[in-house]
């Protein structure tokens, strides 16, 4: 099961983002709405990707609510 965990990888990309009302629960910084896209690979070839909406945290980078 161990060779099994580097043959697989998962990725988040940032695409677009913009500014948002609204502050971070966390840290207290200012929140902002993103394009995400997750790519799943398979020996370094992606085989699945979805695209999503998240409102993120500018100063700390957390993921504070995700659509999809």
């Amino acid at each position: 099961m161990v060779c099994f965990r580097f043959l697989v990888d998962q990725s988040r990309k940032l695409i677009s983002i913009k500014q948002a009302a609204g502050i971070c629960s966390r840290c207290g910084g200012g929140a902002s709405v993103g394009d995400m896209m997750t790519i799943n690979r398979f020996c370094y070839v992606p085989f699945y990707w979805k695209s999503w909406k998240a409102i993120i945290c500018t100063f700390c980078g957390a993921i504070l609510k995700s659509y999809i």
